[in-house]
């Protein structure tokens, strides 16, 4: 939609002839900006209430930098950036500003969101291995404004570690349950909790774990209601999903 037909949109909206909500559907849907190896979706805000983030692993820096600042441009004040590396991150800070986490390969360019948190998400891990998956979520939520408690390395091996943080669970809206191995933690807390859990199977674990495919399997196959699960190492959308519901 170019600016005359917006100003046309405007005055029909003005003069009665279109709905309020009509007008918000035509520009829900309108198309992306191409930037040939990119199609910027610069209306995902409006359409799904969150701007477009971008995955960084196989991606070069300059593509990066460039989608950065085309949704900086046009839609955005922060831009959320996922499985970045460390050399990539060091040229995409000299161009634009940049918080940086290695340990997660998260990225957040532009300005820092100052807002207050909300609701309280649970990040628990099986192990400390889980953490950069775990940070991923964590970060995530963050960014999206949600209140996050960590609790790492309460895997079932020592059951009892989980056990003495069964206050902090209660207090949970969501859970997010990071494991490897054999993925059985997403099943304790599940059992715990009054909550919807979200599993994350990991690709931590030894060699008859399958890059996580056990854990993967042993979460969808979980008996404790309210358990959920997303893919092989998807803190990612862990966190975003999370932040759906600690915000409903």
């Amino acid at each position: 939609m170019n600016k005359d037909e917006l100003k046309d949109m405007l005055n029909m909206v003005a003069d009665g002839t279109l709905s309020v909500d009509d007008a918000v559907n035509k520009i829900r849907l309108q198309p992306y900006d191409d930037l040939d190896f990119a199609k910027i979706d610069t209306h995902r805000g409006v359409r799904q209430g969150a701007d477009e983030v971008i995955y960084g692993a196989g991606k070069t820096a300059e593509q990066i930098c460039k989608i950065v600042e085309h949704i900086l441009a046009k839609s955005a004040k922060s831009v959320l950036i996922t499985r970045m590396s460390a050399d990539k991150a060091e040229v995409v800070a000299k161009r634009l500003p940049l918080f940086y986490d290695a340990v997660s390969g998260i990225g957040i360019a532009g300005e820092r969101k100052e807002q207050e948190p909300v609701g309280n998400i649970v990040i628990a891990t099986g192990g400390t291995s889980d953490i950069p998956v775990a940070e991923e979520a964590a970060l995530t939520a963050e960014y999206y404004g949600n209140r996050v408690t960590r609790l790492y390395d309460v895997g079932v091996s020592g059951v009892h570690r989980l056990l003495d943080n069964a206050q902090v669970l209660a207090d949970a809206k969501v859970v997010i349950a990071v494991a490897g191995m054999e993925g059985a933690l997403a099943s304790v807390i599940g059992g715990m909790v009054d909550c919807p859990v979200i599993a994350v199977p990991t690709s931590v674990g030894y060699g008859a774990s399958f890059n996580g495919l056990s854990a993967l399997l042993s979460m969808l196959n979980s008996c404790a209601s309210g358990v959920s699960v997303v893919n092989i190492d998807n803190g990612f959308g862990a966190g975003y999903f999370a932040s759906m519901i600690n915000k409903i």
